[in-house]
Protein backbone atom coordinates (compact mmCIF):
# COMPACT_ATOMS: atom_id res chain seq x y z
CA UNK A 1 0.00 0.00 0.00
CA UNK A 2 1.74 3.40 -0.79
CA UNK A 3 1.17 5.91 1.62
CA UNK A 4 -0.08 9.40 0.45
CA UNK A 5 2.30 11.61 2.41
CA UNK A 6 5.05 13.41 0.68
CA UNK A 7 7.26 12.41 4.12
CA UNK A 8 7.57 9.58 6.51
CA UNK A 9 8.76 10.23 9.96
CA UNK A 10 10.20 6.93 11.67
CA UNK A 11 10.19 7.94 15.46
CA UNK A 12 7.65 9.83 17.35
CA UNK A 13 9.44 11.42 19.75
CA UNK A 14 10.12 14.90 20.52
CA UNK A 15 12.26 15.38 17.31
CA UNK A 16 9.94 13.05 15.27
CA UNK A 17 6.82 15.36 16.27
CA UNK A 18 8.79 18.68 15.82
CA UNK A 19 9.53 18.22 12.46
CA UNK A 20 5.93 16.76 11.64
CA UNK A 21 4.60 19.65 13.17
CA UNK A 22 7.02 22.23 11.23
CA UNK A 23 6.17 20.33 7.76
CA UNK A 24 2.62 20.48 8.41
CA UNK A 25 2.89 24.08 8.99
CA UNK A 26 4.20 24.66 5.64
CA UNK A 27 1.67 22.58 4.30
CA UNK A 28 3.56 19.31 3.85
CA UNK A 29 1.85 16.29 4.40
CA UNK A 30 3.55 13.62 6.70
CA UNK A 31 3.49 9.99 8.50
CA UNK A 32 4.83 9.37 11.81
CA UNK A 33 5.22 5.86 12.44
CA UNK A 34 6.08 4.59 15.91
CA UNK A 35 6.57 1.32 17.44
CA UNK A 36 5.51 1.95 20.42
CA UNK A 37 1.90 2.54 21.81
CA UNK A 38 2.08 5.74 22.50
CA UNK A 39 3.96 8.89 21.45
CA UNK A 40 6.91 10.68 23.16
CA UNK A 41 9.52 8.40 23.03
CA UNK A 42 11.19 8.45 26.46
CA UNK A 43 9.18 11.54 27.32
CA UNK A 44 5.92 9.96 28.11
CA UNK A 45 3.69 10.05 31.79
CA UNK A 46 1.96 7.23 33.07
CA UNK A 47 -1.15 6.34 35.56
CA UNK A 48 -0.12 3.67 37.99
CA UNK A 49 -3.36 3.86 41.02
CA UNK A 50 -3.91 7.61 40.89
CA UNK A 51 -0.19 8.80 40.37
CA UNK A 52 1.91 10.51 37.36
CA UNK A 53 4.88 8.54 37.04
CA UNK A 54 6.83 9.82 34.05
CA UNK A 55 9.16 7.30 32.62
CA UNK A 56 12.32 8.08 34.90
CA UNK A 57 12.53 11.17 36.74
CA UNK A 58 12.54 14.05 34.37
CA UNK A 59 12.39 18.09 34.40
CA UNK A 60 11.17 20.56 32.14
CA UNK A 61 13.69 23.87 31.47
CA UNK A 62 11.58 26.59 30.54
CA UNK A 63 14.34 28.53 29.63
CA UNK A 64 15.44 26.80 27.00
CA UNK A 65 15.56 28.44 23.30
CA UNK A 66 13.88 26.00 21.16
CA UNK A 67 11.38 25.12 23.49
CA UNK A 68 10.21 28.40 24.37
CA UNK A 69 9.79 29.06 19.93
CA UNK A 70 7.56 25.71 19.68
CA UNK A 71 5.84 24.83 23.09
CA UNK A 72 2.52 26.77 24.09
CA UNK A 73 3.42 27.46 28.05
CA UNK A 74 0.83 28.15 29.21
CA UNK A 75 -1.20 25.13 27.97
CA UNK A 76 1.26 23.27 29.72
CA UNK A 77 0.62 24.50 32.92
CA UNK A 78 4.18 24.48 34.59
CA UNK A 79 4.67 24.26 37.74
CA UNK A 80 7.95 25.25 39.04
CA UNK A 81 10.46 24.22 41.33
CA UNK A 82 11.92 26.84 43.71
CA UNK A 83 15.54 28.12 42.12
CA UNK A 84 18.46 26.05 44.00
CA UNK A 85 18.39 22.82 45.60
CA UNK A 86 17.96 21.56 49.27
CA UNK A 87 21.68 19.87 49.77
CA UNK A 88 22.12 17.04 51.88
CA UNK A 89 25.80 17.24 54.00
CA UNK A 90 26.99 16.77 57.06
CA UNK A 91 23.61 15.30 58.71
CA UNK A 92 21.36 17.96 57.59
CA UNK A 93 19.80 19.78 54.88
CA UNK A 94 21.53 22.91 53.64
CA UNK A 95 19.40 25.52 50.85
CA UNK A 96 20.88 26.63 47.84
CA UNK A 97 18.95 29.39 46.11
CA UNK A 98 19.17 31.72 43.38
CA UNK A 99 18.95 35.16 45.24
CA UNK A 100 17.93 36.75 42.47
CA UNK A 101 15.06 34.85 42.49
CA UNK A 102 14.73 33.90 46.22
CA UNK A 103 15.87 36.79 47.99
CA UNK A 104 14.66 35.11 51.40
CA UNK A 105 16.82 32.36 51.44
CA UNK A 106 19.93 34.62 50.70
CA UNK A 107 21.17 34.63 54.54
CA UNK A 108 20.82 30.37 54.40
CA UNK A 109 22.68 30.52 51.32
CA UNK A 110 25.74 32.86 52.22
CA UNK A 111 26.18 30.68 55.43
CA UNK A 112 25.82 27.21 54.50
CA UNK A 113 28.86 24.81 54.48
CA UNK A 114 28.26 23.93 50.61
CA UNK A 115 30.98 25.98 49.62
CA UNK A 116 32.72 28.88 50.58
CA UNK A 117 30.95 32.64 50.57
CA UNK A 118 33.19 33.39 47.31
CA UNK A 119 32.02 30.09 45.84
CA UNK A 120 28.61 31.37 46.01
CA UNK A 121 29.39 34.88 44.64
CA UNK A 122 31.05 33.15 41.39
CA UNK A 123 27.94 31.56 40.95
CA UNK A 124 26.56 35.06 40.11
CA UNK A 125 29.35 35.25 37.39
CA UNK A 126 28.50 32.01 36.09
CA UNK A 127 24.97 32.82 35.39
CA UNK A 128 25.91 35.94 33.41
CA UNK A 129 28.56 34.49 31.19
CA UNK A 130 26.11 32.19 31.00
CA UNK A 131 23.16 34.14 29.75
CA UNK A 132 25.59 35.94 27.39
CA UNK A 133 27.27 32.93 25.52
CA UNK A 134 30.63 34.18 27.04
CA UNK A 135 31.03 31.10 29.50
CA UNK A 136 32.98 28.17 27.09
CA UNK A 137 34.76 31.34 26.02
CA UNK A 138 36.26 32.17 29.22
CA UNK A 139 37.62 28.57 29.45
CA UNK A 140 39.43 27.51 26.69
CA UNK A 141 36.70 26.54 24.20
CA UNK A 142 33.14 24.63 23.92
CA UNK A 143 34.76 20.92 23.72
CA UNK A 144 36.24 21.63 27.49
CA UNK A 145 34.59 19.57 29.93
CA UNK A 146 31.97 20.92 32.43
CA UNK A 147 34.52 20.15 35.41
CA UNK A 148 37.43 21.80 33.62
CA UNK A 149 35.23 24.96 33.34
CA UNK A 150 34.17 24.41 37.35
CA UNK A 151 37.84 24.87 37.67
CA UNK A 152 39.09 27.49 35.47
CA UNK A 153 36.03 30.07 37.51
CA UNK A 154 37.71 29.04 40.72
CA UNK A 155 34.93 26.84 42.59
CA UNK A 156 36.71 25.35 45.70
CA UNK A 157 36.76 21.69 45.37
CA UNK A 158 34.24 21.88 48.74
CA UNK A 159 31.19 23.58 46.10
CA UNK A 160 32.24 21.17 43.20
CA UNK A 161 31.88 18.24 45.26
CA UNK A 162 29.24 19.19 47.51
CA UNK A 163 26.87 20.81 44.84
CA UNK A 164 27.85 20.93 41.06
CA UNK A 165 28.87 17.36 41.35
CA UNK A 166 26.38 15.97 42.41
CA UNK A 167 23.52 18.04 40.56
CA UNK A 168 25.04 18.35 37.20
CA UNK A 169 25.29 14.80 37.54
CA UNK A 170 21.80 14.12 37.58
CA UNK A 171 21.11 16.48 34.91
CA UNK A 172 24.17 14.76 32.50
CA UNK A 173 23.96 11.51 34.34
CA UNK A 174 27.23 11.58 33.66
CA UNK A 175 29.41 11.76 37.17
CA UNK A 176 32.90 12.46 35.91
CA UNK A 177 31.03 15.81 34.34
CA UNK A 178 32.62 15.12 31.62
CA UNK A 179 30.16 16.46 29.31
CA UNK A 180 31.09 19.27 26.73
CA UNK A 181 30.83 23.15 27.96
CA UNK A 182 28.93 24.10 25.12
CA UNK A 183 26.30 21.67 26.55
CA UNK A 184 26.92 22.91 29.95
CA UNK A 185 26.44 26.91 28.94
CA UNK A 186 23.19 25.72 27.19
CA UNK A 187 21.84 24.47 30.22
CA UNK A 188 22.88 26.31 32.95
CA UNK A 189 21.82 29.55 30.87
CA UNK A 190 18.34 27.98 30.59
CA UNK A 191 18.24 27.29 34.89
CA UNK A 192 19.61 30.78 34.69
CA UNK A 193 16.90 32.24 32.04
CA UNK A 194 14.00 30.15 33.47
CA UNK A 195 12.70 27.94 35.61
CA UNK A 196 12.92 24.34 36.30
CA UNK A 197 9.32 22.89 35.85
CA UNK A 198 6.78 19.69 35.42
CA UNK A 199 3.89 20.00 33.13
CA UNK A 200 0.60 19.75 35.20
CA UNK A 201 -0.44 16.64 33.75
CA UNK A 202 3.26 15.39 33.06
CA UNK A 203 5.93 15.58 31.22
CA UNK A 204 4.02 13.09 28.08
CA UNK A 205 2.41 16.27 28.04
CA UNK A 206 4.84 17.79 25.88
CA UNK A 207 4.66 15.34 23.83
CA UNK A 208 1.26 15.18 23.33
CA UNK A 209 0.77 18.80 22.67
CA UNK A 210 3.07 18.57 19.52
CA UNK A 211 0.62 15.38 18.69
CA UNK A 212 -1.98 17.14 18.37
CA UNK A 213 -0.88 19.99 16.68
CA UNK A 214 -1.24 17.38 13.37
CA UNK A 215 -3.90 16.49 11.52
CA UNK A 216 -5.92 13.65 12.09
CA UNK A 217 -4.32 10.26 10.66
CA UNK A 218 -1.16 11.26 10.67
CA UNK A 219 0.17 8.66 13.45
CA UNK A 220 0.27 5.50 13.21
CA UNK A 221 1.00 3.79 16.89
CA UNK A 222 2.56 0.29 16.81
CA UNK A 223 3.87 0.20 13.64
CA UNK A 224 7.49 -0.90 14.16
CA UNK A 225 9.92 -0.75 10.94
CA UNK A 226 12.08 -3.34 9.68
CA UNK A 227 14.30 -1.62 7.19
CA UNK A 228 14.83 1.01 4.93
CA UNK A 229 14.53 0.66 1.26
CA UNK A 230 15.75 3.52 -0.60
CA UNK A 231 13.22 6.01 -0.19
CA UNK A 232 10.27 3.75 1.03
CA UNK A 233 10.01 2.20 4.84
CA UNK A 234 9.60 -1.50 5.25
CA UNK A 235 7.50 -2.11 8.43
CA UNK A 236 7.72 -5.16 10.45
CA UNK A 237 4.42 -6.98 9.15
CA UNK A 238 5.56 -6.51 5.35
CA UNK A 239 4.08 -3.89 4.48
CA UNK A 240 5.88 -0.96 2.32
CA UNK A 241 5.22 2.94 2.45
CA UNK A 242 6.76 4.83 0.20
CA UNK A 243 7.43 8.59 0.06
CA UNK A 244 9.35 11.35 -1.57
CA UNK A 245 11.60 11.73 1.70
CA UNK A 246 11.89 9.79 5.00
CA UNK A 247 13.46 11.21 8.35
CA UNK A 248 14.92 8.88 11.04
CA UNK A 249 13.94 10.07 14.33
CA UNK A 250 14.41 7.20 16.49
CA UNK A 251 17.15 7.58 19.06
CA UNK A 252 21.07 6.83 18.28
CA UNK A 253 21.11 3.20 18.17
CA UNK A 254 18.08 2.44 16.60
CA UNK A 255 18.91 4.97 13.33
CA UNK A 256 22.20 3.04 13.20
CA UNK A 257 20.53 -0.28 12.78
CA UNK A 258 18.12 1.04 10.37
CA UNK A 259 21.02 2.62 8.08
CA UNK A 260 22.29 -0.86 8.41
CA UNK A 261 25.47 0.30 10.35
CA UNK A 262 27.16 -0.61 13.33
CA UNK A 263 26.62 0.10 16.66
CA UNK A 264 28.38 2.84 18.24
CA UNK A 265 31.14 1.51 20.78
CA UNK A 266 30.24 4.30 23.53
CA UNK A 267 26.84 3.08 25.71
CA UNK A 268 24.45 5.65 26.39
CA UNK A 269 23.95 7.26 29.77
CA UNK A 270 21.43 5.19 31.58
CA UNK A 271 18.87 6.24 34.38
CA UNK A 272 17.53 4.60 37.30
CA UNK A 273 14.64 5.80 39.52
CA UNK A 274 12.39 4.84 41.98
CA UNK A 275 9.00 5.82 42.86
CA UNK A 276 7.66 5.81 46.28
CA UNK A 277 3.84 6.90 48.05
CA UNK A 278 3.99 8.55 51.19
CA UNK A 279 1.20 9.21 53.69
CA UNK A 280 2.73 12.45 53.47
CA UNK A 281 5.87 14.73 51.79
CA UNK A 282 8.56 14.02 53.83
CA UNK A 283 9.53 17.88 52.48
CA UNK A 284 7.39 20.98 52.11
CA UNK A 285 7.75 22.61 48.73
CA UNK A 286 9.10 22.46 45.59
CA UNK A 287 12.64 21.18 46.27
CA UNK A 288 14.97 19.06 44.50
CA UNK A 289 17.13 17.20 47.12
CA UNK A 290 20.75 16.89 46.10
CA UNK A 291 22.69 14.34 47.88
CA UNK A 292 26.13 16.29 48.56
CA UNK A 293 27.78 13.71 50.86
CA UNK A 294 28.00 11.54 47.87
CA UNK A 295 27.39 8.64 50.00
CA UNK A 296 25.22 5.67 49.78
CA UNK A 297 22.68 4.82 46.10
CA UNK A 298 20.54 7.94 46.41
CA UNK A 299 21.71 10.56 43.74
CA UNK A 300 18.57 13.02 44.26
CA UNK A 301 15.39 13.08 44.96
CA UNK A 302 12.27 15.00 44.97
CA UNK A 303 8.41 15.22 45.90
CA UNK A 304 6.73 15.64 42.59
CA UNK A 305 3.61 16.30 44.03
CA UNK A 306 4.97 18.91 46.21
CA UNK A 307 6.01 20.52 42.63
CA UNK A 308 3.02 19.54 40.58
CA UNK A 309 -0.24 18.21 43.19
CA UNK A 310 -1.31 16.78 39.93
CA UNK A 311 1.02 14.02 40.06
CA UNK A 312 -0.81 12.30 43.28
CA UNK A 313 -4.20 11.60 44.36
CA UNK A 314 -5.47 13.65 47.32
CA UNK A 315 -4.00 13.03 50.61
CA UNK A 316 -1.06 11.63 49.52
CA UNK A 317 2.67 12.44 48.14
CA UNK A 318 4.72 10.86 45.59
CA UNK A 319 8.60 10.65 45.62
CA UNK A 320 10.86 10.11 42.74
CA UNK A 321 14.48 9.30 43.68
CA UNK A 322 17.28 9.10 41.12
CA UNK A 323 20.37 6.89 41.88
CA UNK A 324 23.82 8.03 42.01
CA UNK A 325 25.16 4.94 40.30
CA UNK A 326 22.80 4.70 37.04
CA UNK A 327 24.76 1.82 35.45
CA UNK A 328 22.56 -0.82 37.03
CA UNK A 329 18.58 -1.62 37.38
CA UNK A 330 17.26 -1.55 40.12
CA UNK A 331 16.68 -4.82 42.79
CA UNK A 332 15.47 -5.77 46.13
CA UNK A 333 18.73 -5.61 47.87
CA UNK A 334 19.09 -2.15 46.21
CA UNK A 335 15.72 -0.91 47.40
CA UNK A 336 16.61 -1.68 50.60
CA UNK A 337 19.59 0.39 50.48
CA UNK A 338 17.92 3.03 48.95
CA UNK A 339 14.93 3.14 52.12
CA UNK A 340 18.13 2.75 54.52
CA UNK A 341 19.56 6.01 53.58
CA UNK A 342 15.97 7.57 52.84
CA UNK A 343 14.98 6.52 56.51
CA UNK A 344 18.87 8.41 57.45
CA UNK A 345 17.42 11.14 56.00
CA UNK A 346 13.66 11.57 56.94
CA UNK A 347 13.28 9.22 59.99
CA UNK A 348 10.68 6.03 60.53
CA UNK A 349 8.28 7.29 58.63
CA UNK A 350 9.79 6.27 55.85
CA UNK A 351 8.93 2.48 56.93
CA UNK A 352 5.11 3.65 55.71
CA UNK A 353 6.50 3.88 52.40
CA UNK A 354 5.06 1.66 49.28
CA UNK A 355 7.14 1.14 46.17
CA UNK A 356 5.64 2.16 43.31
CA UNK A 357 7.70 0.99 40.54
CA UNK A 358 11.26 1.29 39.48
CA UNK A 359 12.44 2.66 35.98
CA UNK A 360 16.05 1.49 34.36
CA UNK A 361 16.45 3.40 31.21
CA UNK A 362 19.09 2.03 29.77
CA UNK A 363 19.64 5.00 27.02
CA UNK A 364 18.34 7.84 28.72
CA UNK A 365 20.72 9.94 27.33
CA UNK A 366 23.15 9.74 23.92
CA UNK A 367 26.28 8.96 24.47
CA UNK A 368 28.82 12.03 25.36
CA UNK A 369 31.34 10.98 22.65
CA UNK A 370 28.28 11.39 19.92
CA UNK A 371 28.01 14.66 20.96
CA UNK A 372 31.68 16.03 21.45
CA UNK A 373 32.28 14.27 17.89
CA UNK A 374 29.16 15.96 16.49
CA UNK A 375 29.33 19.61 17.89
CA UNK A 376 25.86 20.29 17.15
CA UNK A 377 26.83 20.85 13.41
CA UNK A 378 25.81 17.59 11.95
CA UNK A 379 23.29 18.32 8.62
CA UNK A 380 19.76 16.36 8.82
CA UNK A 381 20.98 14.94 5.11
CA UNK A 382 21.33 11.54 5.25
CA UNK A 383 22.11 11.06 0.87
CA UNK A 384 18.94 12.16 -1.39
CA UNK A 385 15.66 11.52 0.37
CA UNK A 386 16.80 10.56 3.57
CA UNK A 387 16.90 12.66 6.84
CA UNK A 388 18.03 12.23 10.30
CA UNK A 389 16.54 14.31 13.99
CA UNK A 390 17.28 13.40 17.18
CA UNK A 391 18.82 14.75 20.91
CA UNK A 392 22.05 12.82 19.60
CA UNK A 393 22.30 15.28 16.95
CA UNK A 394 22.24 18.13 18.85
CA UNK A 395 22.95 18.62 22.54
CA UNK A 396 21.70 15.40 24.14
CA UNK A 397 19.05 17.75 25.55
CA UNK A 398 15.06 17.72 25.24
CA UNK A 399 15.96 21.15 22.99
CA UNK A 400 18.28 19.69 21.40
CA UNK A 401 15.19 16.77 20.26
CA UNK A 402 13.26 20.09 19.05
CA UNK A 403 15.74 22.08 17.54
CA UNK A 404 16.86 19.18 15.26
CA UNK A 405 13.47 18.07 14.18
CA UNK A 406 12.75 21.20 13.14
CA UNK A 407 16.15 21.56 11.33
CA UNK A 408 15.51 18.32 9.61
CA UNK A 409 12.27 19.67 8.21
CA UNK A 410 13.57 22.65 7.06
CA UNK A 411 16.20 20.69 5.12
CA UNK A 412 13.44 18.64 3.30
CA UNK A 413 11.47 21.69 2.76
CA UNK A 414 14.10 23.50 0.84
CA UNK A 415 15.32 20.29 -1.16
CA UNK A 416 11.14 19.87 -1.97
CA UNK A 417 11.04 23.54 -2.87
CA UNK A 418 8.48 24.13 -0.72
CA UNK A 419 8.25 28.20 -0.29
Amino acid sequence: MAATARVIIVGAGLAGLACARQLVRRGVACTVVEASDEVGGRVRTDRVDGFQLDRGFQVFLSGYPEARRVLDYPALKLRPFHPGALVRYAGRFHRISDPLRRPQDLFSTLTSPIGSLGDKLNILGLRQDALNQRLCGRVGGGERTTMEALQAYGFSPAMQERFFRPFLSGVFLDQSLSSPCRLFELVWAAFSRGAIALPQMGMGAIAGQLAASLPAGSMRLRTPVAQLAGTQVVLASGERLSAEALVLATDYATAATLRGETLPTAPGRPATSLYFEAPAPPVRGPWLIVNGEQEGPVGTACVLSEVAPSYAPPGRAVISVSLSDQTTPGNVDQQQAVRKQLRDWFGAEVDAWRHLRTDHISRALPPIAQLSARNGETSPRLRAGLYQCGDYCETGTLDGALLSGRKAADAILADLRVL
